[in-house]
């Protein structure tokens, strides 16, 4: 996992763990298809499993993919974008929210706090060697925060929420779209 590429068995499964993709607030297909997603990265090294789909769950709906790895495995940036909002609170923990156009992609449970300066307001992972600022513009692939369990959570994991145009999108179809579209790449090579 660690160059952001991923392998899938078969559109409905990531990993081999098969994934409830069926609820969606917007139309992820329509803005899954017809995208380049040749530079897009897979949000977590050393991934182990969904551990939680987006979707309908006890407690309400759930506007995300949880990605469960190894506490302090690496997040990547899932697309090149500018970081928008950095925040804590006692629900997502530390989060960050990067903007790709009409995407932005959120993380939340990520080790590492909030801090704001004269210069700004930024994100720092001390262990992970890890710092963002508001406004940093970031390339797909680049490594931005560490897998923690700030905020609710059970166990280590991220939770990676998208939305296009405002819009709440099942993450798990936008992976299975740059799946397809990766591999079929390397295939003509």
């Amino acid at each position: 996992m660690g160059s952001g590429r991923f392998r899938v068995s078969d559109s409905n499964s990531l990993g081999g763990q098969q994934l409830d993709i069926g609820a969606t607030k917007a139309s992820a297909s329509q803005v899954a298809v017809g995208v380049d997603w040749g530079n897009a990265s897979f949000p977590v090294e050393n991934f182990q499993q969904y551990t939680s789909p987006f979707g309908y769950r006890a407690g309400g709906f759930h506007y995300g993919l949880d990605l469960a790895a190894p506490m302090g495995s690496y997040i990547r940036n899932w697309w090149s974008g500018q970081v928008v909002e950095l925040w804590e609170d006692n629900r997502c923990g530390t989060g960050i929210i990067i903007q790709s156009g009409q995407w932005e992609h959120i993380y939340c449970h990520v080790q590492g706090h909030v801090q704001s300066n004269a210069n700004g307001t930024y994100f720092i992972d001390r262990g992970g060697g890890l710092e963002l600022r508001k406004g940093q513009i970031v390339a797909a692939g680049t490594r931005i925060a560490r897998v923690g369990m700030t905020g609710r959570t059970t166990g280590p994991h991220l939770h990676w929420g998208l939305k296009y145009s405002n819009r709440w999108v099942d993450p798990a179809r936008v992976l299975i779209a740059m799946y397809h579209q990766q591999n079929q790449r390397l295939s003509q090579r």
